[in-house]
């Protein structure tokens, strides 16, 4: 990967945590329970239950994707065979990167 590559990654990278950190206290909020002396009625509070556990998923997703981003942008820089294939060491494609970062496999490789 050159340093026109790099800089790519590490500026689509920032961008993504900047944007992860941002949204993940916005699911904080959705996922608190409501109190049950809370008079919402029962479908609502149902609606409440499912719309919390969407809240819940996707929480823990972005939370899974900020430390992967952050480890991979600690790696651009460490580790000069970032985004090559350990297997092969053909370049990985870029979008691949950015879609799993945490990647060390081209999709030959992997599959």
């Amino acid at each position: 990967m050159n340093a026109s590559q790099k800089k790519d990654f590490k500026t689509y990278a920032l961008e993504e945590i900047k944007g992860l950190k941002a949204e993940i206290p916005r699911l904080e909020e959705l996922v608190k329970p409501v109190a049950p002396d809370n008079a919402i009625g029962r479908i609502s509070r149902m609606d409440n239950i499912v719309n919390q556990s969407v809240a819940e998923a996707q929480l823990s997703k972005a939370r899974v994707r900020l430390v992967r981003l952050q480890e991979a942008l600690k790696k651009v820089d460490k580790d000069e065979d970032f985004g090559l294939c350990v297997e092969c060491g053909d370049p990985i494609p870029m979008a691949r990167l950015k879609a799993m970062p945490e990647t060390v496999h081209c999709v030959e490789c992997a599959e």
